[in-house]
């Protein structure tokens, strides 16, 4: 069974950081943003109708605390 993969289409003059707050409430999901859309990784600031891949974040752990706390 194929797991729904959720894509957001670009606006002019969007940025990772700002992609990540529109798509995930927090802007620090760039990094994974950029690893799922390798072809766009050099681009800084967008143009309006480019469709990305937006991977699931469920699973990512997102605590500050160093893993040997």
């Amino acid at each position: 069974m194929d797991k729904e993969v959720d894509i957001y289409t670009t606006v002019q003059g969007d940025m990772w950081d700002s992609i990540s707050f529109k798509v995930y409430e927090e802007d620090k999901y760039s990094k994974e943003l950029t690893r799922a859309n390798p072809k766009y990784a050099n681009i800084a600031i967008f143009s309006g109708g480019i469709d990305l891949i937006c991977p699931d974040i469920s699973n990512i752990d997102s605590s500050t605390t160093p893993p040997w706390r």
